[in-house]
């Protein structure tokens, strides 16, 4: 078991979420940076997909009831007291210790996998915790107890670098619905930076910046939304779905976000500015 002694200011438990529900109205879900959390398991000689913690802007405190080996990934924090503790590297957590993370410097999301995973009771084939729909285990919370599964692999690696920090551009491509919008309307999105509302959260990330003008009006009958959908509400202000998008939505998107930019989006923190490119490279 591993007890939770301080969750800092949200963390879940994440896999790679539950894919083929989405005709049952029923979230996708999972790790927000995806790579981050592969890269964590891949550190401790799991599966990619196997559930493991993140954190958001870090901050917690974990006490391992058995000695266990673990990797941090994502958004890079200071960790301690336990010796080789760090970002990027398997380390062992002897039994009874208490792992202390801090805030990280850059990036909003840290991946903690501990090797054999986190063995809470899937729903519809996933440890997810789904903060829109409710599905999986609850938010951790000081005193949360969490069950530690049986190893399968084997470590192989002492080292993988960790990415810089990427710059926040998100590359996009036109989205199903732009011309609903004005002639110009994807090149003003592209030439001015956003910034990153405090409202953002695992379901978006909520932009302030130039308002992107329409060319109809009304709305749309639902339709399906994908993570990276760009969709546009009457104020003008883009958002940018994230994991725990909804299946479906009436709003137009504009512009849908590249898959290899998704981790990107995913550890952009309140304040940030961001901007959007057409263009297939940086």
């Amino acid at each position: 078991m591993i007890e939770v002694l301080a969750p800092g200011p949200y963390a879940t438990v994440q896999d790679l979420g539950r894919p083929g529900y989405a005709h049952l109205g029923v979230p996708h879900s999972g790790a927000a940076d995806a790579a981050s959390l592969r890269l964590a398991n891949r550190l401790v000689g799991n599966a990619e997909g196997t559930a493991g913690i993140e954190l958001t802007f870090g901050m917690a405190r974990l006490r391992f009831r058995a000695g266990a080996w673990v990797a941090l990934a994502g958004a890079a924090v200071p960790a301690g007291p336990v010796q080789g503790a760090g970002m990027g590297v398997p380390f062992w957590v002897p039994e009874g210790a208490e792992l202390r993370l801090g805030m990280p410097e850059w990036g909003l999301r840290t991946y903690l996998a501990v090797r054999g995973g986190i063995a809470v009771e899937p729903v519809l084939g996933s440890r997810s915790t789904d903060s829109l729909s409710g599905l999986g285990p609850e938010p951790l919370r000081a005193g949360t107890l969490l069950p530690v599964g049986r190893p399968e692999g084997v470590i192989s690696v002492d080292l993988a670098p960790l990415p810089e920090p990427r710059p926040a551009v998100l590359r996009v491509l036109p989205g199903p619905r732009d011309d609903w919008f004005a002639h110009e309307a994807l090149e003003e999105m592209c030439a001015r930076p956003y910034t990153v509302s405090q409202d953002s959260n695992r379901v978006g990330v909520r932009l302030r910046g130039p308002e992107l003008a329409r060319a109809k009006e009304g709305e749309l009958p639902s339709e399906g939304m994908v993570a990276g959908a760009v969709q546009v509400p009457p104020s003008g202000q883009p958002i940018v779905f994230l994991a725990d998008h909804p299946p479906t939505g009436g709003y137009p998107v504009i512009a849908v976000v590249r898959a290899a930019d998704l981790a990107v989006a995913a550890q952009l923190r309140p304040g940030d500015e961001v901007r959007f490119t057409t263009r297939p490279g940086r």
